[in-house]
């Protein structure tokens, strides 16, 4: 971890869309393959009830940075090097996460089976990705920037589910207006517009995390496990 990286501030308007890290080694096999795994799954599983969709992932998505930030802290005691801001970062991420979680609780109202499934993803995924970034900090880094990726996605579909007029365009909750600094009226659509801008952030963080990591042509990338 040589330079800092600080987060992308993404807004609605300056979002990039189309973004996608090209596959160059076996590590980015890997993370890509395990994406499009679990995309194949979301959509299986949830089809097109986007708000239920994002409860179960937000309450994921929140993991990595917990997890990655928890190890990047105890590696710098460990050796006693500075982190370059890569813990806050992380951790800022874990809270944005929570935060669209909360979100979306309040608009799609989870049954007792989706509740479920929460604490059986969460569960599971924490023990996996704890094992992956123990393994390999820069597959874990890049797993992320390609779930983001598959986030901006989903929440573009979304989007286009409320403009078609096939989800309700309800107001948004008062969580979210508070956290986003959202105008008295706001609607789900700016939400949901606001969500994206996130997680496109948190996609260009940790794709660049991850090319930090890659080991440099004749050495090893520093603190790269």
């Amino acid at each position: 971890m040589n330079a800092l990286i600080t987060p992308v501030v993404q807004t609605p308007d300056d979002i990039v869309l189309d973004s996608h890290q090209p596959t160059r080694d076996w590590s980015d096999r890997v993370a890509y393959g395990i994406t499009r795994g679990l995309r194949f799954m979301a959509d299986t599983f949830f089809a097109k009830r986007y708000g239920n969709r994002a409860i179960v992932l937000e309450t994921v998505a929140a993991v990595p940075g917990l997890v990655g930030a928890a190890l990047i802290h105890l590696r710098c005691l460990r050796w006693m090097k500075y982190d370059h801001g890569w813990i806050r970062a992380l951790m800022e991420e874990a809270e944005n996460e929570r935060m669209h979680l909360m979100t979306f609780i309040e608009i799609a109202r989870p049954n007792l089976v989706e509740r479920a499934l929460v604490l059986v993803a969460q569960a599971g995924f924490f023990t996996f990705f704890l094992l992956l970034y123990l393994a390999s900090s820069r597959t874990a880094h890049r797993l992320v920037g390609y779930f983001e990726e598959q986030a901006v996605v989903s929440y573009s579909q979304y989007l286009r589910e409320i403009d078609s007029g096939r989800v309700a365009n309800v107001p948004a909750p008062k969580i979210a207006i508070d956290y986003w600094q959202l105008h008295a009226g706001a609607r789900l659509r700016e939400v949901v517009l606001a969500v994206r801008a996130d997680e496109a952030g948190h996609r260009d963080v940790n794709h660049g995390f991850a090319n930090e990591l890659r080991p440099a042509r004749g050495g090893s990338a520093p603190l790269a496990r």
